[in-house]
């Protein structure tokens, strides 16, 4: 991590983050590997059909706040924004895009 105000940035991103990721990682997991296995079947490795944003979100619930790096920010930095961008809005294409990153715009805070 950083030092400084980029600290407290880092931490605040955090805390968002956290925030509106409201699916834990075994959720997020089960609902990429079903999004990406389509109407036909698994794609031979399962990683390859999912979201990149979404594994993204995997790779950071993993990780302590301490281990994050730029990368990491970045990540958490797009949900956030993607999920504020959005709102509270539940049509299909909305909430599947929510899912892909982790946050069930349907599910109670």
């Amino acid at each position: 991590m950083t030092t400084g105000i980029e600290d407290f940035d880092a931490d605040m991103l955090w805390e968002e983050f956290h925030q509106v990721v409201n699916m834990t990682s075994e959720e997020l997991r089960a609902y990429l590997l079903a999004d990406a296995s389509g109407e036909e079947s698994f794609p031979p490795e399962a990683d390859l059909g999912m979201d990149e944003l979404g594994r993204g979100v995997l790779h950071v619930l993993s990780k302590r706040k301490g281990d994050l790096t730029k990368e990491d920010l970045e990540t958490m930095r797009q949900v956030v924004d993607l999920v504020e961008t959005l709102g509270d809005r539940t049509d299909d294409e909305s909430r599947r895009l929510q899912l892909s990153v982790g946050h069930d715009p349907l599910r109670a805070a």
